[in-house]
Formats: structure tokens, C-alpha cells, sequence
């Protein structure tokens, strides 16, 4: 069945960074254009970065100049590098398609938790 299992998350100090992955399996990545997204407690799902096909990115400004978002195609990987980390940057990170219709099942996410 489709799967997306995202990985790297962890505890980290405020001004630390982390690398998120995100794998697809029995989907094809190198045709869509892909997002990673976070849902902080008490609050909706975000969009936080997305990547097109061609690999121009966009950034929601609380993370511009601090995030970069990545693909590898031929790895069916999304990568989600975050620098300069902040507590409000504390959520489950998700990726899926970034087009609604192309929404893939959601995986468990992974735990970002930025504290001293």
C-alpha cells in the first residue's frame, strides 16, 4: 500500500538544526510536487514548504531563510533541512503531495521539539 514514512525528528536546542526525510514507497515522487507540513498542539496543519517537479521552492515566511526544503528522485525522498531552530517551530512534521487531490494517506509525522 502507499506509505510515507517521515524520519529525523528529535529534541533540539533553540538555534539547533535538524534534517527531516520523508520516503514514499509504492508512490511515484519525481511527478508531483511535494510539501512538508507541521501540526503544533491545539492547532490545524500547516503548509511549510513545498517543491515543485522542477525544483523551485516556496517557503511560508516564519521559516524563509531558515528552512530548505530538497528531493531526490531517485530516491523517492523529500528532505526538510531546518536551521536557526525556534520553540514555535515545535510540531509533528508531515510530507504529502501539495495538491489537495493528490493527497496521499498521511504517515505517523515526526516529532519536532525545540527547547532548552
Amino acid at each position: 500500500q502507499v506509505q510515507l514514512v517521515e524520519s529525523g525528528g528529535g529534541l533540539v536546542q533553540p538555534g539547533g538544526s535538524l534534517r527531516l526525510s520523508c520516503v514514499g514507497s509504492r508512490i511515484i515522487f519525481s511527478n508531483k510536487n511535494m510539501a512538508w507540513f507541521r501540526q503544533a498542539p491545539g492547532k490545524q496543519r500547516e503548509l511549510v514548504a513545498r517543491i515543485s517537479t522542477s525544483g523551485s521552492t516556496d517557503y511560508v515566511d516564519s521559516v524563509k531563510g531558515r528552512f530548505t526544503i530538497s528531493r531526490d528522485n531517485a530516491k523517492n525522498t523529500v528532505y526538510l533541512q531546518m536551521n536557526s531552530l525556534k520553540p514555535e517551530d515545535t510540531a509533528v512534521y508531515y510530507c504529502n503531495a501539495f495538491a489537495t487531490y493528490l493527497r496521499l494517506p498521511w504517515g505517523q509525522g515526526t516529532q519536532v521539539t525545540v527547547s532548552s
